[in-house]
Parts: structure tokens; C-alpha cells; sequence
């Protein structure tokens, strides 16, 4: 039997079909995605990656046991993208100084407040499952971007072609296995709907990133 964040990602596949053929990786693919859309992405997801630290931050005080404080403690203090997002800034001349004064896109905002609110209504259970699918996806660049040859997207394609994810899809599928083989019907159904939404925030966040998205006024 199919473990419970293998059916999330199947009702998910449609979506994350979307997300691979998106014009944002397609052209990166290529070389030829302009780079003020990829230094739009970039400072967004600075944001986001921010967001979702803070998420995880609030999990960990929602552990239930000691083993799920050490494996969350991990994720919190390995936040293995930013390095790479400074590297990356450096590249198309943005200080992380800039970045942080940037205001978060109206579809990143939207994001960001979906996983606080989960983390803050909810358990560990939904939280993780609202979490999976930015690494999961992101793991699966490897697969369908690979390695780019380009002076810029080349760095950040690599990160992501070396399975530098792995460990972290490793650990959340973890997470949300373990709470879905224990959850009723109603945390389970938090959950599926918490992974979803997530997944579809994650297509419109490439296309955010694509149209560089702008508040109204």
C-alpha cells in the first residue's frame, strides 16, 4: 500500500505537472529566461525561505516527543539554501541588505500566511504536510530541469541536479507518514488539504515569478 505522502503527491501530480512545464524553468532550461525574472524569483524566495523557517520554528514547539524535536531541530538550523541564495544574489548584483527591503510579491505573502496559519491552528501533522512540497518539488528539478549551461542559472540548477535536497524531502515525507498512519479522518483530511494548497501555491509562485508579479496602486 502506497504510504500516505505518496497518495498526497498522486492527488498532487496535476499540479506538479504544471509546475515542470512552466515558462519560468522551461526558459531557465534553455538559458534564455531573462535575468530580472530570475532576480525577481530570487528575492522572493528569499522571503519564502524565511517564512518557511519560521514555520518550521513554530512545529518544533508542537513536537510530540523528544525524537521529533531533535529530527525538527535539524531542519531549523540546516538551512541549507541560503547559502546558495547568497551566492546566486551576488550573481545578478542584489545584496541580501536589498533583498530583505524588497516587499514579498502578493502570491508570496498569500504562501508565507498559508503556512503560518497552519502551523499555528494545527499539529505537527498538517505543518509537515504543508512543508513537503517545496523540497519534493524542488528535489524533482533534477529530473525535470537538470543541469543548465549558463553563467547564472547554471549554479542553481547544480544545487538541485546533486540531490541536495534529499535528505530534507527524506525527513518531511517522514514527518507526515508517521502523523497520517496515526491520524484520524479529520487530521488526515487537514493534511491532504494542506499539502494541496501548498502545491498549487507553489505553481502560482513560478508563476508569480514569471509575470514579476506587482501589488496593485
Amino acid at each position: 500500500m502506497a504510504s500516505f505522502s505518496e497518495q498526497l503527491r498522486s492527488e498532487a501530480q496535476p499540479v506538479w505537472d504544471q509546475i515542470f512545464r512552466n515558462p519560468f524553468l522551461r526558459e531557465a532550461k534553455e538559458g534564455r529566461l531573462p535575468v530580472e525574472k530570475f532576480r525577481f524569483y530570487l528575492i522572493q524566495d528569499f522571503h519564502y525561505l524565511e517564512a518557511f523557517a519560521r514555520t518550521v520554528a513554530i512545529a518544533l514547539g508542537k513536537a510530540p516527543d523528544s525524537e521529533a524535536v531533535e529530527a525538527l531541530a535539524k531542519r531549523v538550523l540546516t538551512p541549507i539554501e541560503r547559502p546558495l541564495h547568497r551566492q546566486l544574489l551576488e550573481l545578478v548584483e542584489v545584496s541580501p541588505e536589498e533583498a530583505a527591503r524588497t516587499p514579498p510579491a502578493p502570491t508570496n505573502l498569500a504562501y508565507a500566511n498559508h503556512m503560518l496559519v497552519t502551523a499555528h491552528q494545527h499539529g505537527l501533522g498538517p505543518t509537515a504536510a504543508a512543508l513537503l512540497p517545496c523540497p519534493w518539488t524542488y528535489h524533482l528539478l533534477r529530473e525535470a530541469v537538470g543541469r543548465i549551461d549558463h553563467p547564472v542559472y547554471g549554479p542553481w540548477s547544480d544545487f538541485y541536479a546533486q540531490g541536495m535536497l534529499e535528505h530534507s524531502v527524506e525527513a518531511w515525507r517522514g514527518f507526515v507518514d508517521q502523523a497520517g498512519a496515526s491520524a484520524g479522518p479529520a487530521e488526515r483530511e487537514a493534511m491532504r488539504r494542506a499539502f494541496l494548497t501548498s502545491s498549487r501555491y507553489e505553481l502560482m509562485f513560478w508563476e508569480m515569478a514569471y509575470r514579476m508579479e506587482q501589488w496593485p496602486g
